[in-house]
């Protein structure tokens, strides 16, 4: 079978498409699936490029779609011809979260899928949505995960709410169609206006441009007429953060969710204090988290933006595409 291999010390330059031996029949308790299609995220970004260290030879990629081969003995959720995808934590089945790290997370700790077939446990994936190709299943893993666990699980989302989402990315994208799907009114960020455009068709209310409004915060309290966002999905990180503090409402929600502006950095706790907002980071969710989200979008017809899709031979060049920041929504790599 054809497999996605990174050599240390990572770096695009040396991700490499090799052969390798079929993996076999499942056994107990296990699955075997055709991956048909990944989705590219800021974490396989780190990861590939060395940012994020891994094991040499490892196999990136922490989302996988496709389809149940065959079956091991003991594995009744599944069946042969089912669609499925994978899970960001196959270990992580319900309830709080037991861990705080990537040691199994597919792509990082533990091979991913960017390759043509995978043996594993049939709790490391969950049934696709039955209104989704294999392209746009692979991206509920992390982004939309992450969003639906920020704003549907851990916040609480209701009809009437206002949601800010930050930019264009996988995770801002979902929040934006979620968020519209549960009824809410959506603020929206960018600093480009054809972006901001896009995001309008999508469904946001309101849009502000970042780098002619550097006091966006502000912006969204204006918009809101002095009340703020609800939630605000923060994937920015410590750059943005202030301003995420100063547009949410009083006793509001602040999910934290990415590092692209850096690892570290000045919080105004005391702003945040004042505001008696809640913040709280998240990494991706759970099984059964995924499994919830998966019977949302079946109820509501929820599609995945893709923005483009490139071939598994290609995957650098995928990775080249989400570093230049053109995209909107998701980039899948066919398998």
């Amino acid at each position: 079978m054809k497999l996605a291999s990174l050599s240390t010390p990572g770096g695009l330059d040396n991700l490499s498409i090799t052969d390798a031996p079929d993996p076999g029949e499942p056994g107990p308790g296990q699955i075997r699936v055709r991956i048909h299609a990944s989705s590219l995220n800021f974490h396989d970004y780190g990861v590939v490029t060395g940012v994020i260290p891994t094991a040499n030879g490892r196999i990136p990629m922490a989302d996988g779609a496709g389809v149940v081969e065959a079956v091991g003995e003991g594995v009744q959720e599944f069946n042969a011809g089912d669609h499925v995808v994978s899970t960001f934590f196959p270990h992580w089945l319900d309830g709080p979260a037991p861990i705080d790290n990537f040691s199994t997370t597919p792509g990082d700790g533990v091979d991913g899928y960017a390759r043509e077939v995978v043996v594993g446990p049939a709790h490391g994936f969950t049934h696709a949505p039955a209104n989704l190709n294999h392209a746009e299943s692979a991206t509920i893993t992390t982004a939309g995960l992450t969003a639906w666990r920020a704003l549907v699980v851990d916040g609480g989302l209701k009809a009437g709410d206002t949601v800010l989402t930050l930019g264009t990315g996988g995770v801002s994208i979902y929040a934006v169609q979620l968020a519209k799907m549960m009824g809410a009114r959506v603020i929206s960020t960018s600093s480009s206006d054809a972006k901001l455009e896009r995001l309008k068709t999508l469904g946001a209310d309101e849009v502000i441009n970042y780098r002619s409004t550097p006091d966006w915060g502000k912006a969204v309290q204006e918009l809101t007429h002095g009340r703020g966002a609800d939630h605000v999905i923060e994937v920015g990180g410590p750059g943005t953060l202030p301003q995420s503090i100063e547009a949410v409402s009083i006793g509001g929600h602040i999910s934290l969710i990415g590092v692209l502006t850096g690892r570290a950095g000045d919080v105004p706790t005391a702003r945040l204090m004042a505001k008696q907002a809640r913040l709280q980071g998240l990494i991706v969710g759970s099984r059964a988290h995924q499994q919830a989200m998966v019977r949302a979008i079946e109820a509501n017809g929820l599609k995945p933006v893709i923005d483009r899709q490139f071939p598994l031979a290609e995957i650098a060049d995928a990775f080249r595409y989400e570093a230049s920041g053109a995209h909107v929504g998701k980039i899948c790599l066919t398998i």
